[in-house]
């Protein structure tokens, strides 16, 4: 498996307690990375801390949706070092179900979380990627942001929104050494999964020509290079990792 030269590079993976997330904190680790991974739910951090047993990983407890806790970590680590990678892997699907159907307060938190969440973490962060001339950050958006989902109206719109976001920042940092970019996954078998209907899953993996769900190792490999040294052009770009169902 093809690794990166990660030593010396701090990153923040958002979400970084299981799934995604976790998997390229471990592939951060095993190129040379200091890793903090934050999550809301402290016990699956320490599950993964344990389970991962690596002197470079730390986790933080953080609601991204809370702009001010999220300030206050940021300003814990950049008093000790540098933030040189950020991934915005947290968030959540919520439930399925029609429009004019969807409860209003669980519309707003999916939103919050999935765009407000990462627009928090890019405000509080990029100051210090600025003041570096360096830095690299991937959010992670979905094929449901490019295409719309039926009956994930909240999901889908929060996505599409930090598809606008990574486009808006990256070209506002273009002329430093920082990239932004958004990779656009369709569904693994992660637990984000089990937010949705049985129905809603099997519509989704129908519309893959690849005929399959994505590997997690298949996600990390992408998002590796994303966040490494070796992408000194790509910025404000949108990665599909979707099996051929969005093409463009």
């Amino acid at each position: 498996m093809h690794t990166f030269d990660f030593k010396n590079r701090t990153a923040v993976v958002t979400g970084g307690a299981q799934g995604f997330g976790l998997d390229v904190a471990k592939r951060f680790l095993d190129s040379g990375a200091k890793v903090f991974i934050w999550d809301i739910d402290e016990k699956l951090l320490k599950s993964a801390f344990d389970e991962v047993k690596n002197p470079n990983l730390f986790y933080n407890v953080v609601d991204i949706s809370n702009y001010q806790d999220v300030e206050k970590n940021v300003a814990d680590i950049t008093s000790k070092t540098n933030i040189d990678i950020l991934i915005n892997n947290a968030g959540i699907t919520g439930p399925t179900g029609p429009l004019w159907e969807y409860d209003v307060n669980m519309w707003n938190k999916i939103v919050q979380i999935n765009l407000i969440g990462t627009f928090n973490c890019c405000r509080a962060i990029v100051p210090n990627m600025i003041k570096n001339n360096y830095g690299r950050i991937v959010n992670v958006a979905s094929v449901a942001g490019k295409d719309g989902n039926a009956n994930a109206s909240a999901y889908s719109s929060g996505k599409a929104g930090a598809i606008g976001l990574t486009k808006a920042l990256g070209k506002e940092l273009a002329d430093k050494d920082i990239a932004v970019n958004a990779v656009t996954p369709a569904g693994a078998k992660t637990r984000i999964l089990d937010q949705m209907s049985k129905e809603h899953v099997q519509r989704m993996l129908s519309k893959v020509p690849r005929g399959r769900f994505l590997e997690i190792h298949e996600f990390t490999s992408l998002v590796c290079w994303l966040s490494s040294q070796e992408n000194t052009f790509s910025t404000a770009a949108v990665f599909d990792i979707s099996g051929g169902r969005s093409t463009y």
